[in-house]
C-alpha cells in the first residue's frame, strides 16, 4: 500500500461514487489516499478535527467534493495551510453550477483550486493532486510524464497529416 498523501472528503455519502474516481486516478500514480464523509454543516467539529490532523497524518493535499452550497472545500482551506482542490458536484436542479460558484469564489488568502463539475472534475482533481505532489517527488513526476506520453500516443491523426 502506498503512503497516505491525499485526503478526499465529501459532504454526503451520495457523493462517494463520483469522488472515488479521484482515488482511482491517484492509484495510477501509486499515491496513497483515503476518503471520508464529513459535512461542513452537519459535522463542523469533525471537519475541523480532520483538517487539523491531516498534515501530521502525512496528508499533503486535500480534495473536497461538495454540492449545493458547497462550503466543504472552503471550510477545509480555512482550517489548514495544505492545498485544497474543490470538486463541484451536481446535487441540485442547477446541475452543479451553484456548487461551482460557491467553490471558485473564495476570498483572497484562502484559495481553493477548483476543477470541473462531477466525474470529469473528480478525475482532474486526482491528476492535479499528483502534479502538486510531483513538485517534490520525482517518482510521481515521472509517472505523470509517462501518463501524458501515453495520452499523446493515443491521438489519432488524419491520414497524411504530419505535425510540425
Amino acid at each position: 500500500m502506498s503512503e497516505l498523501r491525499v485526503g478526499i472528503v465529501v459532504g454526503s455519502a451520495s457523493d462517494l461514487e463520483v469522488m472515488r474516481k479521484c482515488g482511482e486516478v491517484l492509484d495510477t500514480y501509486d499515491i496513497g489516499w483515503e476518503i471520508g464523509v464529513m459535512s461542513a454543516h452537519r459535522a463542523a467539529d469533525t471537519v475541523r478535527a480532520y483538517a487539523g490532523a491531516a498534515r501530521d497524518r502525512g496528508i499533503r493535499v486535500l480534495v473536497a467534493g461538495a454540492g449545493a452550497a458547497a462550503h466543504l472545500p472552503g471550510v477545509l482551506a480555512s482550517l489548514t495551510p495544505l492545498p485544497v482542490i474543490g470538486v463541484p458536484l451536481a446535487a441540485t436542479p442547477l446541475a452543479g453550477f451553484d456548487s461551482l460558484l460557491s467553490i471558485v469564489q473564495m476570498p483572497p488568502g484562502i484559495p481553493v483550486a477548483t476543477v470541473a463539475v462531477g466525474d470529469m472534475g473528480a478525475r482532474n482533481a486526482g491528476h492535479l493532486a499528483a502534479e502538486i505532489l510531483g513538485v517534490n517527488d520525482s517518482a510521481v513526476l515521472a509517472a505523470i510524464e509517462r501518463h501524458r506520453a501515453a495520452m499523446r500516443e493515443n491521438v489519432q491523426l488524419p491520414e497524411g497529416f504530419r505535425p510540425s
